[in-house]
């Protein structure tokens, strides 16, 4: 299965930490990792899945390789810009979110307009948590949940 995990590409300790934690879980769950390819969420949840071996995905809004973090396994540059957030969310067959602003909840949007499932870490804050409150996503209040959600939610397994 490929889970896409979005959000913030600066964030606090906290949800960096968690963000790493969900990378190990989708690692050792044999997922494939998909984000956005750059800091924040997105490299921790890069670094936590290469950790546990698992296979990371970035597909960057700019050309050029080198604008990944370390822990890309697979580089895609689109040009595309903040277009390339529908890249995103269409190659996972489910969508995780971790805190996240204006970037993560288009992100989320083009998601449900998609029919993708979304699982939003409640303990994170962002849109992720406001969303998952009013009922408009899945809520999950660790990793390990989230991932099963997310499994769940595609009929894996």
């Amino acid at each position: 299965m490929q889970i896409s995990v979005i959000g913030s590409g600066r964030a606090s300790e906290d949800v960096l930490n968690l963000a790493e934690e969900l990378g190990r879980e989708i690692a050792r769950r044999n997922h494939v990792l998909v984000c956005g390819g750059r800091g924040g969420v997105m490299e921790a949840v890069c670094r936590g899945a290469r950790e546990e071996g698992g296979v990371t995905v970035g597909i960057l809004p700019g050309e050029m390789k080198d604008e990944a973090n370390p822990y890309v396994d697979v580089v895609i540059p689109t040009g595309l810009g903040e277009a390339r957030n529908a890249l995103v969310v269409r190659a996972g067959d489910a969508v995780i979110a971790v805190a996240g602003g204006w970037g993560t909840l288009s992100e989320i949007s083009l998601a449900k307009k998609m029919g993708k499932p979304v699982v939003g870490l409640t303990l994170s804050g962002g849109w992720a948590e406001e969303l998952a409150r009013r009922g408009e996503i899945e809520g999950a209040g660790s990793p390990k949940e989230a991932v099963k959600k997310a499994e769940r939610l595609v009929g894996y397994r």
